[in-house]
């Protein structure tokens, strides 16, 4: 069998695989890793959804295996450094979401402004005007760019901060941000949007060295890892106003357990992973994913392969095509 789709797809995208492929479509497997792996013993590709597995000990049960497709954001529960090990391909579209984080950013900011008032300048609670806000970008990814573009419609100033990025590349002047370090962005926003990708040596990056510097009644929105936050400065700036309000599409599992910084404070709110998923985010991803894994399952040849010690691989890369093929 060439394909196994474990993540449903949209019926005209499973059509298109199914009449270039054998495919098995087995979403029951999500759930079950053992009958999983005894599915991929000769399966060239498979679709899988977060919630299915996919370790060094499912890898050696697909000697066959060639690529794993993600159509859902993130790569939860993929061990990458194994894939690149097993010379498996990870597919997945970086892009195909970022127009519906940028719309979820927009909207989390525009109400954070105008529900959280603050007092004018004639003693009155008012909310405020995204058209009116300087707009930090913290990270920039595909997302940013939307960002930029949707911004620029409002009028409100976008600066932006990311440490993989010179303040001299070209990304800058071409997606319309002004560069900041990253105290000075803070100090300057009215609202941050944080989008910055997770590597461990960025944990709580935003703690007491850079959140008591934030302009006061600031707002900020969150896509990211919230591991990039420190909860103790978080729930201390929060608390005591500085920050008015926050907002995260996920915090790691306990953060708001009784007893925790952040158990208890009204003004943050947090949504369950909705930022990227949209009916037609998922349908430009899955028809990246779709795609990409045809290539490579017409390519590949159907023999054994071998692990081999290498360097983790970085997940493709897929860029924006037409809707369908």
């Amino acid at each position: 069998m060439k394909l196994l789709i474990v993540e449903p797809l949209e019926a005209e995208i499973m059509q298109w695989l199914e009449s270039r492929h054998e495919v098995r479509f087995a979403p029951e497997l999500a759930l079950d890793p053992r009958a999983l792996r005894q599915a991929l013993y000769n399966v060239r590709a498979m679709i899988a959804p977060p919630s299915a597995p996919v370790d060094a000990q499912t890898l050696h049960s697909a000697p066959l295996l060639r690529a794993i497709g993600r159509v859902s954001a993130g790569l939860e529960n993929i061990d990458l450094d194994a894939c690149a090990r097993a010379g498996v391909e990870v597919v997945r579209s970086l892009t195909a979401t970022a127009q519906a984080e940028a719309e979820f950013m927009i909207g989390a900011l525009l109400s954070m402004l105008r529900r959280v008032p603050v007092v004018g300048t004639d003693g009155l609670l008012v909310g405020r005007e995204l058209g009116s806000a300087t707009v930090g970008l913290i990270g920039m990814p595909p997302a940013a760019r939307s960002m930029s573009a949707l911004l620029a419609a409002f009028g409100s100033k976008v600066v932006g901060y990311d440490p993989s990025l010179h303040a001299s590349d070209g990304v800058w002047e071409r997606w319309k941000v002004q560069p900041l370090p990253l105290r000075e962005l803070l100090e300057r926003c009215d609202a941050v949007c944080v989008q910055l990708s997770y590597f461990s040596r960025y944990h709580g990056l935003l703690g007491e060295r850079f959140l008591p510097h934030c302009k006061p009644n600031q707002v900020i929105v969150c896509t990211a890892h919230s591991g990039l936050f420190d909860d103790a400065a978080l729930a201390r700036e929060l608390a005591g106003g500085r920050i008015a309000a926050a907002w995260f599409d996920s915090l790691e599992p306990g953060a708001l357990d009784p007893g925790r910084p952040l158990a208890g404070i009204s003004t943050l709110q947090v949504t369950p992973c909705v930022a990227s998923t949209t009916r037609e985010s998922r349908l430009r991803s899955a028809w990246a994913v779709a795609r990409r894994i045809d290539e490579l399952i017409a390519a590949a040849p159907a023999t054994p392969r071998e692990f081999r010690p290498t360097e983790p691989g970085v997940p493709t890369d897929l860029a924006d095509g037409p809707a369908s093929p």
